[in-house]
C-alpha cells in the first residue's frame, strides 16, 4: 500500500508542477507587470509637487493593454495558438506592433507633459522590445524573462537595494517557463540578462 501510494504521488507531482508553473507564468507575464511597473514608477514620479501620480495609466495603456489587445484578437481570429505566442515565428509581429504603440504613446505623453521618470521608463521599453523583436528572428528569447528582470532593474534605480528582493521571483517565472517548456534554460538566461542590461542602463541614463 505504501508503494502504491508513493506511486501515485510520484505520478501527480509533475501534474501539480506543471500547475504551479502556469499560475506563476501568469501572474508574472509581461502585460501584467509593464503595467504594474509603469503605476508603480508613476506614482513615484508623484512625489515631485504638482505632479500628477497617475502619468502611469497612459504609459501602461499604451506599452501594456493595447499590445496584448492586439494579441487576443490574434488569438481570437485564430493567427497565434495563445496570448505566450509559443511559436517564435509568430511573434515578431506582435512585438513591433508594441514597439510601435509604445513609441505613440511616449509622443503623446511627451507632448502633454508627462513627467520625465515615466518617460524615461517608456523608452527604455522601446529598446528592449526592438531588441527582443530582433534576436526573435533568429531565436526564441524569453520575454518573460526579460521583463521580469528589467522589472527589478528599474524598480532598483528608483527605491535602491530594496528592490533586489525581487529577485527571486525573476528566477521563480524562468523556471516557470523552463518547467512548461516554452524555453529553454540559455533562452531565460539571454532574455533576462538583456532585460536587466536595458533597464539598468537606458532606464537610469534617462531619468
Amino acid at each position: 500500500m505504501l508503494n502504491a501510494a508513493a506511486t501515485d504521488d510520484t505520478r501527480t507531482a509533475p501534474g501539480a508542477l506543471d500547475r504551479i508553473a502556469t499560475v506563476v507564468s501568469e501572474v508574472l507575464a509581461p502585460a501584467v507587470l509593464v503595467a504594474v511597473l509603469l503605476l508603480t514608477v508613476g506614482w513615484h514620479a508623484g512625489d515631485t509637487p504638482g505632479v500628477s501620480r497617475w502619468w502611469g495609466l497612459p504609459g501602461a495603456l499604451f506599452a501594456a493593454v493595447i499590445p496584448l489587445g492586439y494579441v487576443l484578437h490574434g488569438v481570437r481570429r485564430g493567427r497565434l495558438t495563445n496570448h505566450h505566442i509559443p511559436e517564435r515565428a509568430d511573434r515578431r509581429v506582435p512585438l513591433l506592433f508594441g514597439t510601435a504603440s509604445l513609441i505613440a504613446g511616449l509622443v503623446l505623453m511627451l507632448a502633454l507633459g508627462a513627467p520625465r521618470e515615466v518617460l524615461a521608463l517608456l523608452a527604455a521599453g522601446g529598446v528592449g522590445l526592438a531588441a527582443f523583436a530582433l534576436v526573435t528572428h533568429w531565436w526564441k528569447m524569453s520575454i518573460h524573462a526579460g521583463v521580469a528582470a528589467g522589472t527589478v532593474s528599474a524598480l532598483t534605480a528608483v527605491y535602491g537595494e530594496i528592490a533586489l528582493l525581487g529577485a527571486p521571483l525573476v528566477l521563480l517565472g524562468c523556471w516557470a517557463r523552463v518547467r512548461l517548456t516554452a524555453h529553454t534554460p540559455a533562452q531565460v538566461v539571454a532574455g533576462a540578462l538583456v532585460g536587466a542590461a536595458i533597464a539598468g542602463t537606458v532606464f537610469p541614463l534617462l531619468r
